[in-house]
């Protein structure tokens, strides 16, 4: 039975890739794909190592149906680009930093969740750490259909 590995990466893992992470383990449990694709996240940066997610993002995600508060921040490490079979960063930064650390035969592995959204112009998740309650709405708009959109691309993958 063939399984992927996925990580969302973003700046401190606290907004931006647990809600990603939230909305892809919903997805995938929906779909009853649980026991074949791994969902985690990370932060290029360990600010907020070991911390719970913001709460703003937390309280959005809660509004839907999501629940952000078991997951806790951790740092991208060397040995995830192994690990997983691809890297989801949030925008051109997360991309960035992770091609600096990572192994250059594993660099393929790195896209940006909104290559994932059917239809949208958009082309990065824009950090929502420095603005209000909209901008976590914003976030979960774009996980919710990027998301569904690499469940889709996964599971051709795993027909394969």
């Amino acid at each position: 039975m063939k399984k992927v590995s996925v990580c969302f990466v973003c700046l401190g893992n606290i907004c931006r890739s647990p809600t990603a992470e939230a909305v892809m383990r919903r997805l995938v449990d929906e779909a009853g794909l649980s026991a074949r694709v791994l969902v985690d996240s990370a932060g290029t940066g360990n600010w907020h190592a070991g911390e719970a997610p913001d709460e703003r993002a937390q309280r959005a995600g809660g509004q839907r149906g999501y629940d952000l508060a078991p997951l806790r921040a951790r740092q991208i490490a060397g040995a995830d680009f192994g690990r997983f079979d691809l890297i989801v960063a949030m925008d051109d930064a997360n991309v960035s930093a992770l091609q600096a650390v990572c192994p250059a035969a594993e660099r393929d592995k790195i896209r940006l969740l909104m290559e994932f959204a059917p239809g949208s112009d958009a082309r990065v998740v824009a950090d929502p750490y420095f603005g209000g309650d909209r901008g976590f709405e914003m976030v979960l708009d774009q996980c919710e259909a990027a998301c569904a959109g690499l469940l889709a691309a996964l599971r051709t993958q795993l027909a394969d």
